[in-house]
């Protein structure tokens, strides 16, 4: 008993650094990874000539190529921002993702602005800052259907779309028995097994079903409930700027201007244009 109460504490209360917030009290919530608490120092940039930012530009809305080719999404306009807080220059070129970390060891840039996961081999080979984003798994349900009180009781006998083979799956397995998981291919079949009353609930990434959600079609049919599901050991430890082992001035740096962004209301600005439908 004491161990399934630890659990759902940990995964429904996941910001470390202090509460998220919703723009205004209402709204989308705007996570909060930061500790007010801890003060980073900003480091001594003045050796820094010019700071490259390498991304790739299929992944939106974390990055992608804007209607003129310049790359953009929220985690390039918060590398972009982030160089302004420390006054440095900074530049930015889209490499293919596969070759990204590559480029980063040859020293063809000095800053990884993508959605890498962050994982104990990553850490092992480079350097990366606090995490800035974070993909949690959320329950969807037709509105109509929808608990007024979402308890993970509701789910009992009910049948529930996952993506096979997925993380998802195996967290819904394993904290959920009392639901009836229903695999399918992949998330467009998921989606459309809802939509079509098929199935009681949808389990999956927060960020992609937040997109679906955004869209006309869907807003009217569903939305989340429950949740956010941040569980590291099934989600991981979310996404940070990569940098080479050995640079750890320019990773404190950026830490510092993460917080930085975070206190000035540029990260909720920056959260808030990418992600307007929330999904924590």
């Amino acid at each position: 008993m004491f161990r399934g109460l630890l659990f759902r504490l940990l995964v429904l209360c996941p910001f470390l650094g202090g509460p998220a917030v919703a723009a205004g009290g209402t709204g989308p919530v705007v996570p909060n990874f930061w500790d007010t608490r801890t003060r980073i120092e900003k480091p001594d940039l003045s050796w820094v000539r010019v700071v490259r930012i390498m991304t790739d530009d299929e992944f939106p809305p974390l990055h992608f190529a804007g209607p003129d080719g310049v790359p953009t999404g929220f985690a390039v306009e918060l590398a972009r921002a982030a160089c302004e807080v420390l006054a440095v220059a900074c530049t930015i070129q889209a490499r293919r993702f596969d070759t990204l970390l590559p480029a980063l060891e040859a020293g063809h840039g000095d800053v990884v602005a993508a959605g890498i996961p962050i994982t104990a081999s990553l850490r092992e080979g480079f350097a990366v800052t606090a995490p800035f984003h974070r993909m949690p798994a959320r329950f969807v349900a037709r509105r109509e259907r929808a608990p007024d009180r979402f308890r993970p009781e509701v789910l009992a006998g009910r049948t529930v779309a996952v993506i096979a083979g997925t993380a998802h799956e195996a967290f819904l397995k394993t904290h959920f028995p009392e639901a009836e998981a229903k695999p399918y291919a992949n998330l467009i079949a998921a989606r459309e097994a809802l939509r079509a009353g098929e199935v009681d609930y949808l389990f999956g990434d927060g960020m992609s079903l937040a997109l679906w959600l955004n869209g006309r079609v869907a807003a009217d049919c569903c939305r989340f409930v429950g949740g956010p599901y941040l569980e590291s050991r099934y989600f991981g430890e979310g996404v940070g700027f990569v940098f080479r082992k050995d640079d750890k001035v320019l990773r404190r740096a950026f830490d510092y201007a993460l917080q930085r962004l975070w206190d000035n209301g540029t990260y909720a600005e920056l959260y808030l244009r990418y992600f307007p439908v929330g999904f924590y």
